[in-house]
């Protein structure tokens, strides 16, 4: 890490070109995602975040198989997300598909903010909007005016938010999956997961006039060969006009506190990186996107969010936080 850091500061003083010095990581995922229904039921439906390529991932060699009635992948209007969706419309006794795809994924490193910022872009400035599930007034609009009444830019507002949220969140790991990302009890109670920490920066952001929006990925293994089953995460983006979108990941600063003990000035090097910078070892599996339907839509009312397999049979949903129930999966992960 220490490595990284270091490569992070000179892309910042312009001593190297960061995208020279990025690291990536690349290898074969496989989803397998199975479905308990009774057997004569003909109507099971499933979802699965589709990746696509960007500037930091390329997703190729996609694979697709199971005894699916059809599938297809389509796209959500609202946030451009793509999910594959199948249905069995036919008694069956196992339900299966498999979604397999190469990856390459980039690290990012985007730390050098301009001194000066036009105006917000007309089409960014829904991501400064409250909803249901990113509220922007009540608690939250205080906190987001204490601590950043004094600051000027965009960047300087998004890097104060993020620092309250690292020192003001602890992360438990008794939390399921990700979390629920309910930021209102998460101010409150101050732990949980992933999703949960990421929505208060985006909530917190927007309250401070940033542009804001979760993204919801895959961790990538570290191994040659790995078990990615638990790998589902959920950090930021901020927007600064005039540069671009920003990553920032104040849940893996907790995750890294958590697994390594660590206290805040021990902490300082990942404060610092996770800020402006996201490590190779994930992709982005959809962007924004909070309480919509997917497409095709579903019965059982507009989903949270969008990072894990969701299904329904005979119109009602399964338990897609973390689900290892009547829906089911496992993602594997092979280095190339």
């Amino acid at each position: 890490m220490f490595v990284r850091i270091l490569r992070v500061l000179l892309c910042a003083l312009f001593i190297f070109p960061c995208s020279s010095m990025a690291r990536d990581r690349s290898g074969e995922v496989e989803l397998t995602v199975t479905i308990a229904a009774p057997d004569d039921s003909e109507d099971v439906r499933v979802w699965i975040p589709y990746p696509v390529s960007n500037d930091v991932q390329d997703i190729s060699n996609v694979r697709i198989n199971g005894n699916f009635s059809r599938s297809g992948v389509y796209g959500e209007k609202e946030t451009g997300n793509l999910a594959l969706y199948a249905e069995w419309t036919t008694p069956t006794k196992d339900r299966a598909i498999t979604l397999a795809f190469d990856a390459a994924a980039r690290e990012l490193v985007k730390k050098d903010f301009p001194a000066a910022e036009p105006a917000v872009p007309v089409e960014i400035k829904e991501h400064l909007k409250s909803t249901m599930f990113i509220p922007t007034d009540g608690k939250v609009k205080e906190i987001a005016l204490s601590i950043t009444n004094d600051k000027q830019t965009i960047s300087e507002k998004a890097r104060a938010v993020y620092r309250w949220v690292v020192e003001n969140t602890v992360r438990n790991p008794n939390v399921k999956g990700c979390g629920t990302g309910e930021v209102e009890k998460m101010i409150v109670r101050r732990s949980g997961k992933c999703a949960d920490i990421s929505s208060v920066f985006v909530s917190v952001a927007r309250a401070a006039g940033v542009p804001a929006r979760e993204v919801f990925g895959l961790r990538l293994g570290k191994k040659a060969e790995e078990d990615m089953t638990g790998g589902h995460h959920c950090w930021a983006e901020f927007y600064v006009p005039g540069y671009g979108w920003v990553p920032a990941d104040p849940a893996d600063v907790r995750k890294v506190m958590l697994t390594d003990k660590l206290d805040l000035e021990g902490a300082r090097e990942f404060v610092d990186y996770y800020f402006g910078a996201v490590d190779e070892y994930r992709i982005a599996l959809a962007r924004g996107g909070r309480g919509y339907y997917l497409n095709p839509r579903q019965n059982d009312g507009p989903l949270n969010y969008f990072m894990y397999p969701y299904a329904e049979v005979n119109g009602k949903s399964l338990d897609w936080l973390a689900a290892q129930t009547d829906l089911k999966y496992k993602v594997r992960f092979k280095a190339h």
